[in-house]
């Protein structure tokens, strides 16, 4: 049998991190625990890991300046973040700095590995499962304003030829983005196609990523002209996109 996703649990109290291993191993993942950062580093040169299950409040080094540094090194390694509850404010930086999801502790551990079944079905299967009026025949590499996106690589490539690290939830985003072009898409309709999830009426982090993708493409944040916010309706991606 081949062997489940390799998770990497990073917590700084063990018996979360002994929960978790057992659980989510029940579930067919093999899990890798971890206290702190330094720890962290290490097992990630050392074994291939799909995703990172990573607490906001570590000892040291906190998980949002752990997510900047994973960002900047593995940009595409998806990270799930467990934050306090009610702590909105640093959930939003957490999805800022390139978090891809978040529980909030106390959690219920079959909604975290629910949550890390969406990223990893988004990071590795690229959303195969969205209809596409646009991607159809068989086609994985699309264009728009110059830019290239290989669905079957989930490589970006700029109009200058430099090659963008996405993280899993800014390429899944962008994803639904060019196979529904000219679109109005609500939030509920980008969460439901990226995120694979229900959300919540107050949660914002659709707004986050979308932010986070225009300065991806140098859309001016001030001014855009790829991804337009409709008010009251949601997201239009304006670029007209053709199989590359």
């Amino acid at each position: 049998m081949e062997p489940g996703p390799h998770i990497l649990v990073v917590d700084d109290d063990q018996e979360i991190r002994d929960l978790l291993a057992r659980f989510l191993a029940r579930h067919g993942l093999r899990v890798t625990t971890a206290r702190d950062g330094i720890e962290m580093a290490r097992l990630l040169d050392e074994r291939r890991i799909d995703l990172i299950v990573l607490d906001l409040m570590l000892p040291g080094e906190d998980g949002l300046v752990l997510t900047r540094r994973l960002r900047e090194t593995r940009p595409t390694l998806p990270i799930v973040m467990l934050t306090a509850m009610g702590e909105d404010t640093d959930r939003i930086v957490g999805l800022e700095m390139g978090a891809d999801d978040y529980v909030a502790k106390p959690f219920n551990p079959r909604e975290l590995l629910a949550r890390i079944k969406a990223v990893l079905r988004r990071a590795q299967s690229g959303g195969e499962e969205m209809a596409s009026p646009v991607a159809g025949g068989g086609a994985v590499r699309l264009g728009f304003d110059g830019w290239i996106l290989d669905l079957a690589t989930r490589d970006l490539l700029s109009p200058d030829g430099v090659m963008i690290g996405l993280s899993a939830g800014e390429f899944g985003l962008l994803q639904v983005f060019v196979e529904h072009p000219r679109r109005v898409l609500s939030r509920d309709q980008l969460l439901d196609y990226a995120r694979g999830r229900t959300a919540t009426p107050f949660d914002r982090s659709i707004d986050i990523q979308v932010s986070r993708l225009r300065r991806r493409l140098g859309d001016d944040a001030k001014d855009p002209q790829l991804i337009k916010t409709v008010r009251g309706g949601g997201y239009l991606f304006t670029a007209q996109v053709e199989r590359a």
